[in-house]
């Protein structure tokens, strides 16, 4: 079995952001990433904690706007508006999820695509679709990136993605096809699931259950990557019982170290490519 090691890949990559990151700086120029949080969710601060840390590893001035969970969706909007005119930001990103009385959709779809550095505007999923040069949502970009690193054939594999979510499943799913793999989506109708999963030459699990995939879920020498990340009494886990599985897979992502730390990593790559179109 081998560990897709998330943190290794991450690091390098974070490495050659750094340097892209000082040539675009190099005449007092700067790559800014805009981090607007609603409300005190500590899975959301931890998340804009490790943004923040891998922006300044890269060399990225990054400022977080701390809004308060009764924020109107009026004056968020408003914010990402005025934003959106600064020349000075590169990247904005709504850290989600976003209260209740807030239209996610509606936040997303204000923010200027060519700052979009999560690549969740429709313009941006649009020409994810149809295979032009955008913003690739980071979990999805990541994975496709650690697999490639690790030499994992995805040409003509049988890919099963569980999870249709508009952040993980359905960008991963369409990075995969633009890839040549054959692609299953699952979700929580989809009858068989057992059946399915246990097809798959690459099983990507995003459903956000603690060690829902066991063994019955995976063909012996698949590769399974692991997107869920819990926090349970024993520590973090993913969607998959690695300890179950470990024998059987031909390779696996871990959690943590896995999938989580390439998302930010993808994060400050999108921050790159928005600062590079902007400042030409």
């Amino acid at each position: 079995m081998k560990i897709l090691n998330g943190k290794e890949f991450a690091d390098k990559i974070k490495d050659e952001v750094k340097a892209d990151v000082e040539v675009l700086t190099s005449d007092g120029k700067s790559v800014y990433l805009a981090v607007i949080q609603v409300g005190d969710d500590a899975a959301s601060s931890t998340y804009v904690r490790n943004k923040h840390n891998a922006c300044v590893r890269c060399g990225i001035t990054s400022s977080t706007y701390n809004l308060a969970n009764d924020e109107s969706e009026e004056n968020l909007i408003e914010m990402i508006q005025t934003l959106n005119k600064n020349n000075y930001v590169h990247g904005i990103l709504v850290q989600l999820p976003l209260p209740n009385h807030i239209d996610e959709h509606k936040v997303i779809q204000s923010i200027a695509p060519e700052k979009d550095v999560d690549g969740f505007h429709e313009i941006n999923v649009g020409k994810l679709m149809v295979g032009e040069d955008t913003f690739i949502p980071c979990t999805a970009k990541g994975i496709i990136e650690l697999l490639k690193y690790n030499d994992v054939e995805i040409e003509g594999k049988h890919c099963v993605v569980v999870g249709r979510s508009n952040i993980v499943g359905k960008p991963v799913a369409m990075e995969l096809l633009h890839h040549n793999a054959t692609v299953t989506m699952c979700h929580s109708k989809t009858k068989e699931l057992e059946k399915i999963c246990k097809e798959a030459d690459i099983l990507v699990c995003a459903i956000g259950k603690p060690k829902f995939f066991n063994r019955d879920y995976i063909k012996e020498g698949a590769v399974v990557v692991d997107v869920g990340i819990h926090r349970t009494e024993n520590g973090l886990c993913g969607d998959v019982d690695f300890d179950d599985v470990k024998d059987i897979v031909s390779a696996i992502t871990p959690v943590p170290g896995g999938v989580g730390q390439m998302t930010i990593a993808m994060l400050m790559k999108n921050c790159v490519q928005a600062a590079q179109m902007q400042l030409k």
